[in-house]
């Protein structure tokens, strides 16, 4: 018996439960201005509580984050903590945070956020990916089942039937928990290694979700098994479900659409969705089942609506993920008393089931991934993917404790193999995933070094709708023709934020794309930018001259540039096109910077495999559209050119040429030479550079021989100047917002010239060199658009690439030449 304090407790402890009577104990002498004392009331003791396991569920993530620990790890860890295997077994603990009266309510509210968060898991799926299943995929799905249940049930018995307290039906518990494979938790791993495009992480969310459903599907089987009326429980939750499927969910979509045609969807309809939440928990509830089904039936046949399901995200995620879902890991952390499972638990016997737990799916994936050919190491990444648990593997032991099928020491026991699979998986896949090198001979990564009748191939990634139209507009000037056609990755670049908790690469085709059919839904930013791309394409003139494939690129700002320089091996691209970081204000200056767009944009450069442009658009669209609309002239769009000398201005300028060949464009190139009076020693000296200049040589007398063709719109000019005033002065004398779009070379590294001396002194932009960022911030060319480029440099003629790289088509540009992932 406990008699500290206020209360009296008789508290009785076995290996199923810890059964607890209390008595209140009225008094006048609490220390607030109350007739009782204030923790006799269960608010007080939740809001520490919550305080508490807040404070320390974040200080476990920021710790674990850098040594690549998934949240779910700091999650159990700081379960187990608060729980009875450290603080919760103390006096303090028992009389001032987690005393046992309070447990009812703290289980209410874990249960409570457990409906809304399945609500949010099933809002997130992404059932496209079974209907793309192949074989690999249901033999990887099969193979992570099968022998995981097996063995779940032969480890259940080998470890606890010598116990005093055995209960065969936990071993159904332990194997459903060992088949369920956490498919926002895969995909948040995906993500931090950036797998997420790669044909391992296309097979292992296709599986995940196959393995999630069937989990379920064990799941309230087994919950009826163990319930007196197992007949009705099945019956009643199938029905429930067919009736979501074939009533509510056309039910719901009409009213949806009738809502997007004529009105904003408003908080009033997103509380409807979140009472429709607790009615179908009630509903499955009812059944026999648990509440967590209904709920995640209930996101499941929610049309996938970007405009609700953004709406009741931005409700609901934050706070049921933030602030309720930790009650849930503190119930997990309470129920796992450590200390009394080694009592009584043998340390080999404990180590056998962590080992033989965590291998049972790894072996068995990889076995399967190996007989489809795939590599030992890919094999093993695959396996382990397959490992991921998280939340389902929690709901699946509680539903075996709340029914005292697992007890005080077979629940503690599956939570630590459970943790021990979780540590792992990251850092293994981290280490192993260093992909071997393989020589790639004349790859080509630029525009200059492409054929005249090779296909150009851009990834052009935008960040919001502001960039669209400037991007559209020059990839309309770049003259997509049948015999050197356009290839276009249109690429959404969004920040992977911290709630979110699926994360994909979709790339939207001919065969999975939307035709608006389904539902007359309000479009967000990302489903706009991706029509607006796919009507790009479709209304180019000639069949076949443009190829546009979209997608959406779901990353950290700070490892963003990866994820991009990553699709720009994979899809063989030319070159890079990304929007400025500055907004252009309606009188063509600079406004508002984005450092994070900077970020992205300077580590691109950095790091790239192909060649990068940068542009700034100030209105190119307006010009470039308008032309279609309008009967213009032949070189109605004025393109300026300005060679100084380097391999970043000859990618400039054979970027620029391609633009001359399209009938609405006249370009002049204005080519810079160092007046006398300023002579370089070095440059004089320097053979590299005298090799550089016949280079330069080369070009322009190529684009002389261009310029003779009859309304070739082509025009070249020389300037000598001594310095980077004369330079501007030299621009200017070509005519004063005349020119609708500069091209120049970034020249960044380049040896210094006279020709831009001074230029880059009041620079506050080096990403786009000392004549882009002049340009920029120049009045005579506020109404120009300027496009910087960066040639791809390598000293090696042999190019070295991860071996995963896929096979590239470079040809005329049939789509069967993009490499498409095979399930």
């Amino acid at each position: 018996m406990n008699t500290s304090g206020d209360d009296y407790y008789v508290i009785k402890k076995t290996n199923e439960v810890v059964e607890a009577c209390y008595y209140v104990k009225n008094t006048n002498n609490d220390p607030l201005w109350r007739d009782h004392s204030s923790l006799n009331t269960s608010l007080p003791f939740l809001l520490t509580q919550l305080f508490v396991v807040l404070f320390i569920d974040r200080l476990l993530l920021l710790v674990l984050r850098p040594i690549r620990q998934p949240p779910i790890v700091a999650h159990i860890i700081c379960g187990v903590v608060l729980g009875p295997t450290l603080f919760a077994e103390t006096d303090f603990s028992n009389k001032f945070i987690f005393p046992h009266k309070t447990t009812m309510v703290l289980e209410t509210f874990a249960n409570l956020a457990l409906t809304y968060y399945m609500f949010l898991i099933g809002l997130e799926m992404d059932f496209s990916l079974i209907l793309q299943s192949g074989a690999q995929v249901i033999s990887v799905t099969a193979a992570g089942i099968m022998f995981p249940l097996l063995l779940g049930f032969g480890l259940y018995f080998m470890a606890i039937q010598d116990s005093e307290d055995f209960d065969r039906r936990g071993s159904l518990f332990w194997a459903i928990a060992l088949t369920s494979t956490n498919f926002p938790d895969l995909t948040r791993i995906l993500a931090d290694l950036k797998l997420l495009r790669t044909n391992i992480g296309r097979i292992a969310m296709s599986s995940a979700i196959l393995s999630d459903l069937f989990s379920w599907l064990l799941l309230i089987i087994a919950i009826a098994i163990f319930n007196g009326q197992k007949y009705k429980t099945i019956l009643s939750t199938v029905a429930f479900v067919m009736i979501c499927f074939f009533a509510f969910r056309p039910a719901i979509a009409w009213l949806i659409n009738r809502t997007s045609k004529g009105e904003v969807i408003s908080d009033t309809h997103v509380w409807f969705i979140m009472a429709g939440i607790l009615l179908c928990g009630l509903a499955t509830d009812a059944c026999g089942s648990n509440s967590i089904v209904g709920a995640f039936m209930f996101g499941v046949i929610l049309p996938k609506d970007e405009t609700v399901r953004n709406k009741v995200v931005e409700k609901l995620n934050y706070f049921v993920t933030g602030i309720l879902m930790p009650l849930f890991f503190l119930i997990n952390g309470l129920r796992s008393d450590m200390p009394y499972m080694f009592s009584k638990t043998p340390w080999i016997m404990v180590f056998l089931v962590v080992v033989l737990s965590w291998a049972a799916k790894v072996v068995s994936v990889s076995l399967v991934a190996l007989h489809y050919k795939m590599s030992s190491t890919d094999s093993m990444i695959l396996g382990l993917l397959m490992n991921t648990k998280g939340v389902l593997a929690l709901i699946i032991l509680n539903t075996g404790r709340n029914i005292r099928a697992l007890n005080n020491q077979t629940f503690p026991l599956m939570i630590l193999a459970l943790l021990a699979m979780s540590c792992l998986i990251e850092p293994i896949i981290a280490f192993i995933n260093k992909p071997s090198r393989k020589i790639l001979k004349n790859l080509n990564k630029s525009i200059k070094g492409s054929e005249p009748d090779e296909e150009l191939r851009i990834l052009a990634c935008v960040h919001t709708m502001r960039n669209v139209m400037g991007t559209l507009s020059l990839l309309k000037l770049s003259n997509g023709t049948k015999e050197s056609p356009l290839a276009i990755f249109g690429t959404h670049l969004m920040e992977l934020s911290k709630r979110a908790s699926t994360t994909m690469l979709i790339v939207h085709n001919e065969g999975n794309q939307d035709d608006g059919g389904r539902y007359n839904r309000a479009k967000s930013e990302t489903t706009n930018i991706i029509q607006a791309f796919e009507n790009f394409e479709k209304t180019n003139e000639e069949e076949g001259a443009v190829m546009v494939y979209t997608m959406s690129v779901i990353s950290p700002y700070a490892t963003m540039h990866v994820d991009i320089c990553s699709l720009a091996e994979d899809k063989c691209v030319n070159l890079i096109l990304l929007p400025f970081h500055k907004e252009v204000k309606a009188d063509g200056h600079m406004g508002a910077a984005n450092s994070n767009y900077a970020s992205v944009n300077n580590n691109v450069l950095m790091s790239t495999p192909c060649s990068v442009a940068i542009l700034v658009d100030r209105g190119i669209s307006t010009k470039v559209f308008e032309s279609q609309e309008k009967s213009f002239d032949y070189h109605s769009r004025q393109i300026a050119m300005l060679f100084v000398g380097g391999p970043d201005d000859r990618e400039a300028l054979a970027y620029a040429c391609r633009m001359a060949s399209h009938p609405n464009v006249s370009l002049t190139v204005a080519r810079f030479f160092p007046g006398e009076q300023t002579p370089d020693p070095n440059i004089q000296s320097n053979a590299s550079v005298n090799r550089e200049k016949l280079t330069d040589d080369e070009h322009i007398e190529d684009l002389k021989l261009k310029a003779t063709v009859v309304d070739s719109g082509i025009h070249y000019t020389e300037m000598t100047v001594n310095n980077g005033e004369e330079t501007i002065a030299g621009i200017r004398t070509l005519g004063d917002n005349v020119f609708d779009l500069y091209l120049v070379g970034r020249r960044q590294g380049e040896a210094k010239s006279p020709i831009t001396e001074g230029l880059s002194d009041w620079g506050t932009c080096p990403e786009l060199g000392a004549l882009g960022d002049t340009l920029v911030s120049s009045n005579f060319a506020l109404n120009a658009s300027v496009l910087v480029v960066q040639h791809y440099f390598s000293t090696d003629v042999v190019h070295e690439m991860p071996e995963t790289f896929p096979a590239c088509t470079l040809g005329i540009g049939a789509k069967q030449g993009v490499q498409r992932y095979d399930f």
